[in-house]
């Protein structure tokens, strides 16, 4: 079965309100399944416009990404970043 990302690319604009969400966001992405595979550090574009932090998590399958996404846990966590960053995020079908 093929894995499933999310893919989050973001700009952080209240520091400390983010830090109430990145205490809540682990244990709804483990809840599901998921893990870190990148989160935050080094980075540089090589071609278009990025934010400068970008996060990526793996799932067991892409219907599971898609149910985390979904899940009352990760809205909690949503709510609580809710003005704190701009994000782009998305779910795609791993190999």
């Amino acid at each position: 079965m093929a894995k499933g990302y999310i893919i989050a690319n973001m700009e952080v604009t209240n520091p400390e309100q983010y830090a109430d969400y990145r205490a809540l966001a682990p244990a709804a992405i483990e809840a599901h399944g998921g893990t870190y595979l990148v989160r935050g550090g080094q980075s540089e574009t090589l071609e278009g416009a990025f934010h400068s932090r970008t996060v990526v998590l793996e799932f067991p399958s892409f219907e599971a990404a898609k149910t985390f996404y979904h899940s009352a846990e990760y809205e909690a966590a949503r709510q609580v970043r809710e003005g704190a960053a701009r994000v782009n995020l998305m779910v795609v079908e791993g190999v």
